[in-house]
């Protein structure tokens, strides 16, 4: 008896399920004509003109730069030149500097480990 209530239970479900679904036709096929529609209403073509923005004021024109003389960009790049120069050197002391402090730390080492030597 258990069974039959469990089965009958189902079954009414089952037809309570298939009841909610909206097809017209069942045995139809999904196809890109049925499955797509709501896209292509979505795509049609809208009929309304644009609305002016009235919060918007009149953008000014804006000009381009100015013309450079060739006196003026030969001074930039002679600038840019030297400005490179001194970049250079600068990138020269700091390895310099780098190699020097590299000496040292290995001279430190070195007496560390003179010490160590003497101390055992």
């Amino acid at each position: 008896m258990n069974k039959l209530t469990t089965l009958v239970s189902l079954g009414a479900l089952s037809m309570a399920l298939a009841a909610c679904g909206s097809a017209d036709d069942a045995s139809a096929p999904a196809s890109p004509d049925t499955v797509e529609m709501a896209a292509d209403d979505a795509l049609a073509p809208v009929d309304v003109d644009a609305v002016e923005d009235e919060t918007v004021e009149d953008l000014e024109e804006v000009e381009g730069p100015a013309a450079v003389s060739e006196e003026t960009a030969t001074n930039a790049a002679e600038n840019a030149a030297s400005v490179a120069e001194e970049a250079e050197a600068a990138a020269a002391e700091a390895e310099a500097a780098v190699d020097a402090a590299s000496s040292a730390l290995d001279a430190a080492s070195d007496a560390v480990e003179a010490v160590e030597q003497i101390g055992d």
